[in-house]
């Protein structure tokens, strides 16, 4: 089916956290009506998990022109500290942001929710969603206002990045499974009278943990844990205890005082079984949950939006092929798998009690600081450089692997820049016009032909989230041709006959679905 002028639906996303915000930007540039509904009746907190923003989430905000605003408001880290002295070295990692960023996850949801609001998408506060029901041909979210009454949504498909207690998993019946990987860790935000040495601080000895980690303006957010006393959740932080298990753990407390905010929490290593179930697709905290070891929950729930927009505008605009939906559940549940079990391996390795599992941290510790091949593995994996989705049996070695910014010719921009549209981009290795006009004509407004820069052989096709989707090393023109005609139509649908959309960055159709009082 070729698309028309406009798409054939909408998207409801439940949750305005980073994952929601990604992907309601995402929709709205492509043309796709969407709504966010969130339950917080304020736009903006104070209050804040997560602070490391990763090599490879970097790249996916500069596919949208966001990266340098949000680089902006943190610190640059090229090394991880690990604990004690060892350090993973981030600066040898490829692409234009070896390092991680430093930044309260409430500057990273302003940068995209600022986007998100540029390009068209609706963000509605003091919504909350009680109800979920879909059919065959669309999903009804039943919504509790802020003024107390209940209203009906109606889109054609529903995004639950509600987080871990998520309500769109529930209302779907789909189990959590999991258990707690950590119990009775205290947060609190505090004044320091001395900073530390690092952007980030973290140390462990067999009974405690602390890490440190600045919001910029002079406050400070400290997370420790305490296997002496393990209190549940509603229980009061002591900041006595606070600063004797810091002090424990750092080997100071660097005169942590007034408190502004106080919390305990437990950490849960959990995974919903199906990312997908009809019309409704889970995302972020809401499929996946793990130790916060490594800062990965916000960066993974990043990529689940950014591949599964896309993919979503495909369909709404009536060009994607018939698998392409299901692939979201198909890459995205091996990747949280992997960060689940990388992340516990690290919260347990800093934790350690028995004599020979601390010796054994020691020994990675040291590993990831001296023995580069590890350390290589290990920098790729924690800023998910290295991340990477199944290709067939037989494809070319780069199918599936992350796209590098690779050198362009001809002067048109960035590959980067160039994704950031929305669309596919063919690199192809020769400049041939019947290449150019196979790719641009008949699969306008999806696929953006570009003559590589540089001596090469490989022409490649890459996806809208910046992975490969196909590649060849063929160079007989007709060959190459007739691959490429075979790649285009598997991954970009059938050739449009008629007229078809560009996709937009600015002013999308807002859409706010049809909406009935209850």
């Amino acid at each position: 089916m070729a698309p028309t002028g406009r798409p054939t639906g909408n998207v409801l996303i439940v949750g305005a956290g980073p994952t929601g915000l990604l992907l309601a930007g995402d929709l709205a540039a492509a043309g796709i009506g969407c709504t966010v509904l969130e339950r917080r009746a304020r736009e903006t907190s104070n209050l804040t998990r997560a602070f490391a923003v990763h090599a490879r989430t970097l790249e996916t905000l500069d596919a949208r022109g966001v990266a340098g605003e949000l680089i902006a408001t943190g610190e640059r880290v090229g090394a991880l500290r690990l604990l004690g002295s060892a350090a993973l070295d981030l600066s040898r990692l490829p692409g234009r942001f070896p390092f991680v960023l430093v930044t309260p996850q409430y500057e990273t949801e302003r940068v995209l929710r600022e986007r998100a609001l540029a390009a068209g998408a609706d963000i509605v506060h003091g919504a909350e969603v009680v109800a979920l029901r879909q059919d065959a041909a669309g999903v009804d979210v039943d919504v509790r206002t802020s003024d107390g009454e209940t209203v009906t949504r109606r889109a054609s498909y529903a995004v639950g990045a509600d987080g871990v207690r998520s309500t769109v998993r529930r209302e779907l019946g789909l189990p959590f499974p999991g258990r707690a990987a950590v119990r009775s860790v205290m947060l609190a935000d505090v004044r320091l009278d001395e900073a530390p040495a690092g952007v980030l601080t973290a140390g462990a000895v067999g009974d405690a943990f602390a890490f440190i980690a600045p919001f910029g303006d002079g406050w400070f957010r400290v997370i420790a844990w305490n296997r002496r006393h393990q209190v549940p959740d509603s229980e009061p932080v002591d900041m006595a205890e606070l600063r004797e298990v810091t002090a424990r753990a750092l080997g100071t407390d660097h005169g942590m005082r007034d408190p502004r905010w106080t919390s305990r929490f437990h950490s849960d290593e959990r995974q919903v079984p199906k990312y997908r179930m009809g019309r409704v697709f889970l995302a972020g905290d809401a499929a996946h949950v793990h130790s916060p070891a490594g800062g990965q929950g916000m960066n993974t729930g990043m990529q689940d939006a950014a591949n599964l927009g896309w993919k979503l505008a495909a369909e709404l605009w009536g060009w994607a092929p018939s698998w392409l939906l299901d692939s979201y559940h198909e890459e995205r549940h091996p990747v949280g798998r992997q960060v689940l079990r990388g992340s516990g391996a690290l919260l347990r390795f800093a934790l350690a009690e028995p004599r020979w599992l601390r010796a054994a941290r020691g020994a990675g510790a040291w590993a990831a600081t001296h023995c580069r091949p590890v350390a290589r593995r290990m920098a790729g994996a924690v800023s998910g450089i290295d991340i990477a989705y199944p290709a067939p049996r037989g494809s070319h070695r780069l199918a599936g692997r992350r796209a590098p910014d690779v050198p362009l010719a001809g002067g048109p921009g960035r590959l980067p820049e160039l994704l950031g549209a929305g669309m596919f981009v063919l690199v192809v290795a020769a400049n041939d016009p019947a290449v150019t006009y196979l790719a641009s004509k008949r699969w306008a407004g999806r696929v953006h032909c570009v003559p590589a820069g540089g001596a090469t052989r490989t022409t490649v096709l890459v996806r809208p989230d910046g992975y490969i989707a196909w590649a060849t090393d063929e160079t007989a023109p007709d060959r190459r041709a007739a691959q490429i005609r075979d790649a285009l139509n598997h991954w970009c649908g059938q050739p449009a006959d008629g007229a078809v959309h560009e996709p937009r960055r600015i002013g999308s159709v807002r859409g706010d679905g049809e909406e009935r009082r209850n």
